[in-house]
């Protein structure tokens, strides 16, 4: 715990000073400036993973990247310095000592939290090694070829990597996820003012997801972040929507975030629907430069991200072996690609053969219904099935009002949230619906629609807040619960490990190679580690020359 703690002291201030000097950038370009320490933070971790991937892409992410970051740090803050501390005292000062008092609560349980708790099963099987590979050399070719997992590429196995601060801890910390789990539950503190609005709907569906994860945070997995990172998003632009921000930048700047929240995960991309808003607003005024500012600092955010994954695994996305037009030695074998994606499909929906991956609709949903979703989530999915038919209805509403020339801008820039919502759940139901894949989606079209509705007819909000009184009572003896069943574990100097397993090993160009004894897990220590004694095809004398496919 205390391990966790300290790490968060060194990637909170370097974040932050990254963030800043993103938001300089922003005020030199665009003219407007960033205010809210959460968004600059979060723009932090933006610019500081596209530094992880860019610095991998040279060597091994390790002490060098981070002392080379330092600088950077060290130049922001003697340049700003003034400014930064205008700003942090600004934003500070008028925080009540609750407010405060609170923040220092919730800092010490996510740290109790990230410090032990369920290892993702994921992690022990390719998460770790993943990490472990950009430590050790940033980026190999064809690293997909010895475990096509590695090929799934998540842009934050690449921050982990920055902070993990092997050479100093003495074995690989992963934090990473509950600092954001932890920044999204300071955006929390700030919800629900005099009466509801819809971004408080939204922070309700965050506070509930908090509450699931926070057993399972201890796991660098790229599940958490990018449902974190999703509900973030969503929350601040409707907050923004709340404020009557008619100003395009802090949109598109979301927009922005939401290209790296695909570099997270790719099931995060259909929240790009949203960038209608700015893209009309930008076209609408002419502004054309600006359009282009925006396309290329996406770009800047997706490139080291692109260029990993063709290096991995020889195709700019992965694993969609449909764009195979890169002509490489390192390329993963394409029936193993569409093998891989069709697997993919077919665990997501519950089914225990990639062959009946094709099966109708009426087919695979009463299985995956049955067998994939707990008691909870059943009933989620019921209410997310009503909650599309209100949708449908509500656009039916706003097509009949536009068409008699009625006022609906509001209505309509609400709804563009809802639909983006809406279509990124029906994405993932129709896709690969493994719950923890899109629970964000899950939970978010509920409590917006529940808003939608709950906003036009109650005033008060007394029932709403009786409500939320309840939830948040049944969470905290939930989390008391967990505290006690935990408070036994050695984990409050120094973090909870990966995984341990039993291997064996075998030789591959002089070069040992572990696997484990049983099932597929290795962990982190053993490395270089594969699921399987299998056959190994080197393009070159070293290792990190990298690796072809076996396939003949």
């Amino acid at each position: 715990m205390v391990s966790v703690i300290l790490n968060w002291g060194y990637l909170l201030p370097t974040t932050f000073l990254c963030g800043f000097a993103f938001s300089k950038l922003v005020e030199n370009v665009f003219g407007y400036r960033l205010k809210n320490l959460l968004e600059i933070l979060f723009f932090g971790l933006t610019v500081t993973t596209v530094y992880a991937q860019f610095f991998s892409l040279i060597g091994g992410v390790g002490l060098t990247a981070n002392l080379v970051l330092t600088g950077a740090c060290i130049f922001i803050l003697a340049i700003w310095r003034k400014e930064i501390a205008d700003l942090v005292r600004e934003r500070l000062e008028n925080r009540s000592a609750l407010y405060k008092i609170t923040l220092v609560i919730i800092i010490i349980l996510w740290g109790y939290c990230t410090s032990r708790g369920y290892m993702h099963y994921d992690t022990d099987l390719y998460h770790a090694q993943s990490i472990r590979w950009i430590e050790e050399y940033g980026i190999v070719k064809g690293l997909g070829n010895i475990h096509v997992r590695f090929a799934y590429n998540s842009s934050i196995f690449a921050l982990s990597a920055l902070y993990s601060m092997r050479e100093v801890a003495g074995h690989s910390l992963h934090t990473v996820n509950g600092f954001i789990a932890l920044l999204l539950n300071v955006e929390l503190l700030d919800g629900i003012k005099k009466r509801f609005a819809l971004s408080d709907f939204a922070r309700l569906g965050a506070f509930y997801y908090l509450t699931l994860i926070y057993r399972d945070i201890v796991s660098p997995a790229s599940d958490y972040c990018a449902m974190c990172v999703a509900f973030y998003i969503i929350i601040r632009w409707l907050s923004y929507l709340e404020a009557e921000e008619k100003n395009a930048v802090p949109y598109a700047l979301l927009c922005v975030m939401g290209v790296y929240a695909i570099t997270l995960k790719l099931t995060t991309g259909v929240l790009l629907l949203l960038s209608v808003k700015p893209a009309c607003a930008f076209l609408n005024r002419r502004q054309y430069r600006e359009i282009i500012w925006y396309l290329l600092l996406g770009m800047l955010v997706l490139i080291p991200w692109a260029i990993r994954t063709a290096l991995i695994s020889g195709y700019l996305l992965y694993p969609f072996p449909a764009l195979d037009i890169l002509n490489v030695d390192w390329k993963i074998d394409a029936a193993a690609a569409a093998l891989d994606a069709t697997e993919i499909k077919a665990w997501g929906r519950g089914l225990n053969n990639a062959a009946l991956a094709g099966l109708p609709l009426k087919e695979w949903f009463p299985v995956w219904f049955r067998t994939m979703l707990p008691a909870m989530g059943k009933r989620f999915i019921l209410a997310d099935m009503v909650c599309i038919v209100i949708l449908a209805g509500f656009a039916l509403y706003l097509i009949v009002k536009a068409v008699q020339k009625k006022h609906v801008r509001e209505m309509a820039d609400r709804f563009l949230v809802l639909a983006a919502v809406a279509a990124s759940y029906l994405f993932w139901q129709f896709s690969a619906p493994l719950l923890r894949y899109g629970y964000a989606y899950v939970l978010l079209l509920i409590t917006l629609t529940a808003g939608l509705v709950y906003c036009k007819i109650e005033k008060n909000g007394c029932l709403l807040r009786c409500a939320v009184v309840f939830l948040l009572a049944v969470k905290v003896i939930s989390f008391a619960g967990y505290m006690i069943d935990t408070a036994d574990k050695p984990y409050y100097v120094v973090q909870q490990d990966y995984g341990v397993y039993e291997v064996d090993s075998f030789e591959a160009g002089g070069i040992p190679f572990y696997y484990p004894k049983s099932g597929d897990r290795v962990g982190y220590v053993n490395f270089p580690a594969v699921p399987r004694r299998m056959e190994i095809t080197f393009r070159g004398t070293q290792i990190k020359n990298g690796f072809r496919s076996s396939v003949k």
